[in-house]
């Protein structure tokens, strides 16, 4: 898309992108708009100016190892110890009031 003043966009073209999307603009937001994606416009045409071919495309600026511990088994709390702290139990499980209505 071209402009009028030097600008990527302009304000007759956000108003039809607007129609495209079905967005009411009043002709403030016209006018914001256009401003703001000129801005964007002219900041993807400054880092496409930067971008070379013999740069290769990357997911994330600095290099990542894999953070993953390796599996390891090891053992886990009893059931005494897993309940020690527990308000009440009932036949080696938590024991919690009734909830969704349900009566006691």
């Amino acid at each position: 898309m071209s402009g009028d003043s030097g600008s990527a966009i302009t304000r007759a073209e956000v108003a039809h992108l607007a129609r495209l999307s079905r967005l009411a603009l009043s002709d403030d937001e016209l006018d914001v708009y256009a401003g703001q994606l000129d801005s964007i416009l002219a900041h993807v045409a400054q880092i496409s100016e930067v971008a070379a071919d013999d740069v290769p495309p990357t997911a994330h600026p600095a290099e990542l190892a894999n953070v993953l511990r390796a599996d390891e088994v090891v053992p886990g709390l009893t059931t005494e110890q897993a309940l020690s702290g527990a308000p009440a139990v009932d036949q080696d499980r938590f024991e919690v009031p009734q909830i969704l209505g349900e009566e006691q």
